[in-house]
C-alpha cells in the first residue's frame, strides 16, 4: 500500500472515530473519575499566586451574550471586550446565536484574555437548543419514554462532543429535577419523570456522556425545581417540604450524579422555608430584567442561591459535593426582585457558590465582590479556594494550552447524519399512545384531515412546519392552519368551520415550556374552545401533545390522544409517522395524568405494514 493511501487510510478512520456515537460503558472496574489532576491543582496554584485581587474576582463572573456579527468598533463588541480585558471575567455563557458568529466572537475574547475563559452553554437537548443550525434532540421526558437510559448516554456524547467542538467546555445539564407538580410551569418535559429513581438513572448516564468527552457536566436546579407553580425567571418559588421529604425525592437524583462524579451543580432560586426560614422581603426599584411581568411571593423566604445551609451544609459537607457550584441567572426575577446585584454576588459567593451566571449588571456585581474582599467581608482564603478550583479546571481542560478554537474542523463534527439519525431514533421510540379509544389509530391516509394546531407562542407557520411538510412528503391529503394568541376572530372562526367539515381533526397542541412567560405550557383559550366544541359535536377529533404532556387533564372527553413531548422536528415527524402506522409506537408515560392514567401508561402498536 502507497504511503499517501495508508495516509488517506487512517485519516478517514480518525474521523470516522470522531463522529462515530459511542456505546455505553461495558459494565467493569469503575472508570478514571473526571476532575482536575494533581499536575493541574500544581499549575493553579502558581497562577494563583501571581494574581492581583481584581484578578481574582473576575473569574467569579459568567457573563450571558447572544453572538452576531459585529464589527470590532461597535459598542456591542467593545463593551463585552472590556468585560474580559478590564472587568478580566471568568466566562461566558452562550445563548442563541448562529454557530460561525459565536465561536468567532468568543474566540477574539479569548485573544483578549489573559486566563482562558470557560465557555458554558445551556445543551439540555444538545447544542441544537440554543443554535438553530445544529441537530436539536427530543426533551428529557421524551428521552425517558424510551425507557432506554442508553440514550441518555449517547445524547450526552454528541452533545460534549459539539459542544468542544465550538469551544464550550462546560453544559448546563442535565435537568435533574424531579417534575411531581404537574402545574410546573418552567421544568414539565426538562424533567426525566416525576419518579426519582428514574431522573437519576438517566440523568447520570447523560452526565457521563459529556464527561467522557472531557467537557463539564451540571445537574440543576439544586435541590430540585420539579414540585414548584411559579417560574423562577418571574418571580420566587417556594417549596415546603422537609428534609426527610427533600432525602426521598428532590435529592436523589443529585446523590447519584455526585457519587457518579459529575463535575458542576446548578443552584436554583427557590425558597425552602422548613431548611432554611430566613426571610427575604421585595426591595424598591428591583430590576426587571428576564420578564416583564413578574409574579410576587407573599412570604418569601431565602432562595437556594443566597443560603449557605442548603449549599455549604447540605450540598458541600453532607452530600460531599466538591465540585464547581453555580448559580442560576443572576438576572432572574426570582432574585432580582429580593436583592440588588451588588448584593447578590456577595450573598451567594459566600453561601457556598464559585461561579455566578450571567448577572444582570456585571460591572455592579463586581463592584460588589471587590468591596466585599477589600472591607474582610469575604475572606482572602475564601476567594482564593474558588478561584484554585476554576483555574484547576481550566487547566484540566487544556484551556492554557489551547483557548482558540478551529473553524475548520465544526462542520464535520457538530450536526452529522449520525446525530440526526439518533435524534429520529429516540423520538420515534419515545412517542406515547394514551388513548385511542376511538380505534382511529392507525389513520387511512384516504381519509380527509384538517391539521388544527394551536401554539402558546408566537412563531407562527414555524411551529407547524416540520409536522406538516413530512405530510406532504408522504403523500398525505390534509389541510392545514395554525393559531396563536394574536390570531384575528376571523383566523379562528374559519378554522373552526374547516375543522368541521373534515373526516379528522388532528390537533396539535403546541404547549410548550417558554421560561419566563405567563402562558408556559398552555395552549391559548380561543383554540382550547374550539378543541371542547369538537369534542362536544363527538367530532373525530386526535389530540396530540407537542409540549405538555398534562394537557389532557384539561380535555378528558378527547378519545385519542398521543404525546410527543415536543416541538422539535424529529418529534414532530415522529408523530405523524405514529399516527399513521409507519412505526411502531412504544413510548410510554414517565410521569402520570392525575386522576386520569399512571406513570408507564402507552398502548403498544405494530406498524401497519
Amino acid at each position: 500500500m502507497k504511503l499517501s493511501t495508508i495516509n488517506l487510510f487512517l485519516a478517514f478512520i480518525l474521523i470516522f472515530n470522531s463522529l462515530a456515537v459511542a456505546a455505553p460503558p461495558a459494565a467493569g472496574p469503575a472508570r478514571k473519575r473526571f476532575e482536575p489532576s494533581e499536575k493541574s491543582w500544581k499549575a493553579a496554584d502558581k497562577t494563583l499566586k501571581k494574581m492581583s485581587v481584581d484578578e481574582k474576582v473576575g473569574q467569579l463572573i459568567q457573563v450571558g451574550i447572544n453572538a452576531r456579527f459585529v464589527n470590532q468598533d461597535s459598542e456591542f463588541f467593545q463593551d463585552l471586550k472590556r468585560q474580559v480585558a478590564d472587568n478580566k471575567i471568568g466566562g461566558i455563557i452562550l445563548f442563541g446565536a448562529p454557530i460561525y458568529e459565536t465561536v468567532h466572537l468568543v474566540n477574539r475574547m479569548q485573544e483578549n484574555a489573559k486566563i482562558p475563559l470557560l465557555i458554558a452553554l445551556d445543551a439540555e437537548t444538545g447544542v441544537g437548543m440554543r443554535f438553530q443550525d445544529a441537530a436539536n434532540f427530543p426533551w428529557n421526558m421524551a428521552v425517558a419514554a424510551t425507557g432506554n437510559p442508553d440514550y441518555a448516554y449517547k445524547m450526552g456524547v454528541v452533545t460534549g462532543r459539539e459542544a468542544k467542538a465550538m469551544g464550550i467546555m462546560q453544559v448546563y445539564a442535565p435537568v435533574l429535577d424531579v417534575n411531581n407538580n404537574p402545574d410546573n410551569p418552567v421544568i414539565n418535559v426538562r424533567s426525566y419523570s416525576e419518579d426519582p429513581d428514574t431522573v437519576a438513572r438517566f440523568g447520570t448516564a447523560f452526565m457521563e456522556g459529556v464527561q467522557s468527552e472531557g467537557v463539564i457536566a451540571t445537574a440543576k436546579h439544586f435541590p430540585g425545581h420539579g414540585d414548584t407553580n411559579v417560574d423562577s425567571h418571574r418571580g420566587l418559588p417556594i417549596i415546603d417540604v422537609s428534609r426527610e421529604r427533600l432525602d426521598k425525592l428532590e435529592l436523589v437524583p443529585f446523590k447519584s450524579a455526585i457519587d457518579a462524579g459529575i463535575a458542576s451543580v446548578m443552584v436554583a432560586h427557590i425558597g425552602l422555608p422548613q431548611i432554611d426560614p430566613t426571610e427575604v422581603k421585595p426591595i424598591k426599584n428591583a430590576l426587571r430584567v428576564e420578564t416583564d411581568e413578574e409574579v410576587a411571593t407573599e412570604n418569601a423566604t431565602i432562595p437556594a442561591t443566597l443560603s449557605p445551609k442548603i449549599q455549604t451544609e447540605i450540598l458541600r459537607k453532607q452530600l460531599g459535593f466538591k465540585g464547581l457550584i453555580v448559580t442560576d441567572a443572576m438576572s432572574m426575577s426570582g432574585l432580582t426582585q429580593y436583592v440588588t446585584q451588588e448584593e447578590a454576588g456577595v450573598e451567594a459567593f459566600l453561601a457556598g457558590s464559585d461561579l455566578l451566571e450571567k448577572p444582570a449588571d456585571a460591572d455592579a456585581m463586581i463592584k460588589g465582590l471587590r468591596e466585599a474582599v477589600k472591607s474582610g467581608r469575604i475572606p482572602e482564603a475564601r476567594l482564593d479556594e474558588s478561584v484554585r478550583k476554576i483555574l484547576a479546571w481550566k487547566y484540566e481542560l487544556g484551556l492554557f494550552k489551547q483557548k482558540i478554537t478551529p473553524l475548520d474542523q465544526i462542520d464535520r463534527i457538530v450536526s452529522t447524519k449520525e446525530t440526526h439519525a439518533l435524534s429520529e431514533e429516540i423520538a420515534n421510540r419515545a412517542v406515547t399512545l394514551v388513548k385511542n379509544d376511538d380505534k382511529l389509530l392507525p389513520l387511512d391516509k384516504t381519509k380527509r384531515v384538517f391539521v388544527l394546531g394551536i401554539s402558546n407562542g408566537f412563531d407562527g407557520e414555524l411551529t407547524s412546519y416540520a409536522l406538516t411538510k413530512f405530510m406532504r412528503d408522504n403523500s398525505i391529503r390534509f389541510g392545514a392552519t395554525l393559531l396563536q394568541d394574536n390570531s384575528t376572530p376571523e383566523q379562528f372562526a374559519r378554522a373552526r368551520e374547516a375543522a368541521n367539515r373534515a373526516d379528522v381533526v388532528i390537533v396539535a397542541m403546541y404547549g410548550r415550556v417558554r421560561s419566563g412567560q405567563k402562558n408556559s405550557v398552555g395552549i391559548p383559550e380561543a383554540g382550547a374552545e374550539i378543541l371542547r366544541d369538537l369534542i362536544a359535536k363527538n367530532k373525530k377529533v386526535i389530540g396530540v401533545s407537542f409540549g405538555n404532556p398534562y394537557i389532557l387533564t384539561s380535555f378528558p372527553s378527547l378519545k385519542t390522544y398521543v404525546v410527543g413531548y415536543g416541538d422539535m422536528p424529529s418529534l414532530q415527524r415522529a408523530a405523524v409517522r405514529s399516527l399513521y402506522g409507519m412505526i411502531d409506537v412504544t413510548g410510554r408515560l414517565p410521569i402520570s395524568l392525575p386522576g386520569l392514567y399512571p406513570r408507564g401508561t402507552g398502548i403498544q402498536m405494530k406498524a401497519a405494514n
